[in-house]
């Protein structure tokens, strides 16, 4: 909780400085504006997805996935961590890489004790997934929908996916060989399965499965994202109104996220109109060379690491003039942000699950694995544009 009203104080300050540069001129009303039309659809697709992952998670819908999946390991704990990345990966691409760090972690935490295993293992690969597996889709992460808008002509999933679908692929199975490295005693041998957790409501549980799973195509189907989720995220509200009405609070919405996305977005516009450009090409340089492209992905990573990923993305943006500079940034800002606890929203939100589920890392631990891995994962995803 307390991450969470940081996040949206933080929000609030920006807000405050974006309103300041609108009083002195700094920012045009018009391009503060043009920031708004760019950013709201994009902010109702958070919100729907938000309340749709939430309410499945109330519904069982995740529990009893995870569930199943330890019977499907038939207690051999290495096919059931393999089931679990699985499930990570499916869920950071369909339904962000929020919904994996915030309601996937504690389910797999539980999933773990239940079953007499060691939680940080699984707890880490789901962090780790939320960011290198969010260069799947372009709803896997808020970044990717942004850069969807810039792929002049093919703004759609299948061409984000032709163009990313590689570099994903390696970044998946870089962190998932890296994760297996680092964990490998702990995720040998074999356990004696637990019985499968009570359902209060299996009527709510079928119906919200439904429209999760009707969800995920829709998704990809290349209607705008915030159509699908809305609609998604209004049918369970419907139905949580007439079987859980108790469950329908207003922290189903992500206010902090939104403030602090809002306070964002604006002090980036006011930092452009204040030339912020020339810094980033400084930083990042220009061309699609080889040379280029991995500088290109490695200032990302930095610039993630130092301030967060979607404001590393926003600053380095108007360097990503070609469909391969854009990509190397989301290599960068997506599956770079493995070092510093700050770097990715999700990362914070993770942790905040991690201490109420009473799981102990220390964050210099976290910090040394991600020395070694953030380069690793970000170096070989962006092998691909090279190629092309």
């Amino acid at each position: 909780m307390m991450d969470a009203v940081k996040l949206a104080l933080a929000g609030l300050v920006l807000l405050l400085g974006a309103i300041a540069a609108l009083v002195t001129g700094i920012l045009p009303l018009a391009d503060l504006g043009g920031v708004a039309e760019r950013v709201l659809p994009i902010l109702a697709f958070v919100v729907a997805v938000t309340i749709v992952a939430e309410l499945a998670a109330k519904a069982g819908v995740f529990d009893i996935t995870a569930s199943w999946l330890a019977r499907l390991s038939r207690g051999r704990t290495a096919l059931l961590w393999v089931l679990v990345v699985v499930l990570a990966v499916v869920t950071t691409a369909f339904l962000s890489l929020d919904t994996t760090a915030v309601l996937l972690t504690p389910v797999v935490i539980a999933v773990a004790r239940a079953n007499g295993l060691p939680p940080l293992p699984f707890a880490l690969t789901t962090v780790w997934l939320a960011n290198t597996a969010s260069l799947v889709l372009p709803v896997s992460n808020l970044t990717n929908l942004l850069a969807l808008a810039r792929m002049e002509g093919s703004a759609d999933p299948a061409s984000f996916l032709l163009l990313l679908g590689p570099s994903a692929a390696i970044a998946i199975l870089v962190t998932v060989a890296l994760l297996w490295a680092f964990h490998r005693r702990s995720l040998v041998g074999t356990f004696t399965v637990a019985p499968p957790p009570r359902v209060s409501d299996r009527a709510q549980l079928v119906a919200a499965s439904v429209v999760v799973i009707a969800l995920l195509p829709l998704l990809v189907s290349g209607l705008e994202p915030w159509i699908p989720a809305t609609v998604a995220a209004a049918a369970l509200l419907a139905l949580f109104g007439w079987r859980s009405p108790k469950a329908l609070t207003i922290r189903l919405v992500p206010w902090s996220l939104l403030v602090f996305a809002a306070g964002l977005f604006s002090a980036v516009a006011a930092l452009e109109a204040w030339g912020s450009g020339q810094l980033a090409t400084a930083l990042a340089g220009s061309g699609s060379e080889p040379i280029a492209l991995l500088r290109m992905s490695g200032t990302a990573l930095v610039t993630a690491n130092a301030l967060d990923n979607l404001p590393a993305y926003l600053l380095l943006e108007s360097t990503a003039d070609t469909p391969h500079r854009l990509a190397a940034l989301l290599i960068g800002v997506n599956a770079g942000p493995l070092i510093t606890p700050w770097a990715s929203l999700a990362t914070l939100l993770w942790h905040e699950r991690l201490v109420a589920a009473d799981v102990h890392l220390p964050w210099s631990r976290f910090i040394l694995w991600g020395l070694v891995a953030a380069p690793l994962v970000v170096g070989a995803a962006t092998i691909p544009l090279l190629l092309a």
